[in-house]
């Protein structure tokens, strides 16, 4: 059974509509749901069932142009944050845990590199990274970007094509200046890959867990949609992290760990290395 959320509520950043839904407990730690391009809120309801019950607030956004947020003009990725931001603003929220899926994740770390007193944690599932450089792609990533993309429009049509067109717009931009600000991250973070046959390559993730001091990496190779396809693992991993994190004084830095979930186990479980900037 999916999780019950309650009436979407709503509230306005410069006059666009944002719908968000909330469940679980008000007292417990929040939990900030940010979905992927072409997709909605509704998309973390297993996920939600499993943080309810351990307790968490969880509140999922619905992005602009999608569902039943509004459609706009402006599909920047500052605005996308703002988004986030002004959320946090009007529920009050302190020491949030944001998690994202591919853009939604790009908005969760603008987001703790903006406001960092305000986020806790960060998980960054399959995290939509612009290239560091401009490159010809390969034949191999073309076709997963392509795959990918006729995923988003093959599903029932929920937002708004220019939103999703925007959106995939700028991230496959070279963008130097996001890669160089990452060493100011000082959030404890999660960053998950969807391994080799994800449209966001592998290696990337990597560097992006190498440039962060306090970030681990964590593989479950079964795609981009991590938390559809996998969400007892990707449930398991994030729960472990969130609860190991909230436990644990916030620090400085800490060893990074690369691991790879095969179904049941964890390869490489307790590797300390650092993945190697590229």
């Amino acid at each position: 059974m999916l999780s019950k959320w309650p009436a979407v509520r709503t509230l306005r950043v410069n006059a666009v509509r944002l719908s968000y839904r909330e469940c679980g407990d008000p007292t417990g730690a929040p939990v900030v749901l940010l979905h992927g391009s072409g997709s909605d809120a509704a998309t973390w309801d297993r996920f939600t069932i499993r943080l309810t019950t351990a307790g968490y607030r969880c509140i999922a956004l619905d992005l602009r142009g999608h569902a039943t947020s509004a459609r706009t003009t402006d599909y920047s990725l500052t605005s996308i944050r703002d988004d986030v931001l002004h959320l946090l603003d009007t529920l009050a929220l302190q020491d949030v845990t944001l998690v994202g899926h591919s853009v939604g994740g790009y908005a969760a770390l603008a987001a703790a590199l903006h406001t960092p007193e305000r986020v806790a944690r960060l998980v960054l599932e399959d995290l939509a990274a612009p290239p560091q450089h401009a490159a010809p792609m390969s034949a191999t990533g073309l076709l997963r970007v392509l795959a990918a993309t006729a995923g988003i429009l093959a599903q029932r049509r929920n937002y708004e094509l220019r939103a999703v067109a925007s959106i995939i717009h700028q991230l496959s931009r070279p963008d130097p200046r996001w890669w160089a600000q990452l060493a100011a991250v000082r959030t404890p973070t999660l960053i998950l890959s969807g391994g080799p046959t994800s449209c966001i390559p592998p290696q990337r993730l990597a560097d992006v867990t190498a440039a962060i001091p306090d970030a681990r990496l964590t593989t479950i190779p079964v795609g981009h949609r991590v938390h559809s396809l996998a969400p007892d693992q990707f449930a398991t991993q994030v729960i472990a992290f969130l609860t190991e994190s909230l436990d644990a004084p916030r620090r400085a830095t800490r060893p990074l760990t690369s691991r790879t979930c095969d179904g049941s186990a964890l390869s490489h479980a307790g590797a300390t290395t650092r993945p190697a900037l590229r």
